[in-house]
């Protein structure tokens, strides 16, 4: 019996033996476990409480003029217990302290409303700026001015909020481009009527 040795691979002009048919394995290690899934994979860890409670607060602020809510019931809280004093002081008062108090009530309310109701931040925040000005000759000058500006800038704030973003311009952008590029796009007008 006579034995063949096998053919010697080609080395070809760069010394290294050629092999078309298998693919290149230098450098790769095998991260396969015997399931066939990828070991070195691992999902992450689901979100902690707090987590999960800081995200949940995040996205109900995010629907309603938070800021502003918090502005009016500072103001209102100023308002409200700067001529707190003892009951025989306010009765030697008189209307006057407990109509400066009342003032920081209405106002407190009012940042609930703005909170409870965004619908209805137009008028709570107009009645927020109305009963802090109001509160200047009320309630011991506005509540030494903090109670009063704070009331005005929450008013404020809650009258300007939009509850979303306005729209992007992006569509003019690309009637313009497409108006460029000879890409149809919108007619051009021409005189009184459109080509």
């Amino acid at each position: 019996m006579t034995t063949t040795d096998p053919p010697a691979p080609d080395t070809g002009a760069t010394g290294t033996p050629d092999t078309p048919d298998t693919p290149d394995t230098i450098g790769t290690t095998d991260t396969t476990g015997a399931t066939g899934t990828v070991a070195n994979r691992t999902d992450p860890p689901p979100p902690s409480a707090p987590a999960r409670a800081r995200r949940a607060f995040r996205r109900w602020r995010r629907t309603r003029p938070f800021w502003a809510a918090l502005w009016i019931a500072l103001g209102g809280f100023v308002i409200f217990f700067l001529p707190m004093a003892p009951l025989g002081k306010i009765l030697q008062v008189g209307v006057g302290g407990i109509a400066g108090m009342a003032g920081g009530v209405v106002i407190m309310a009012m940042a609930l409303l703005v909170l409870a109701l965004p619908g209805q931040r137009h008028t709570a925040g107009t009645i927020a700026v109305i009963a802090g000005v109001a509160s200047f000759p009320l309630s011991n000058l506005g509540g030494l001015f903090v109670g009063m500006a704070l009331s005005v800038l929450g008013g404020a704030m809650a009258f300007g909020w939009l509850p979303e973003k306005p729209a992007k311009r992006r569509g003019r952008l690309l009637r313009r481009a497409r108006a460029t590029d000879g890409t149809p796009g919108s007619p051009a007008s021409v005189g009184s009527g459109s080509a």
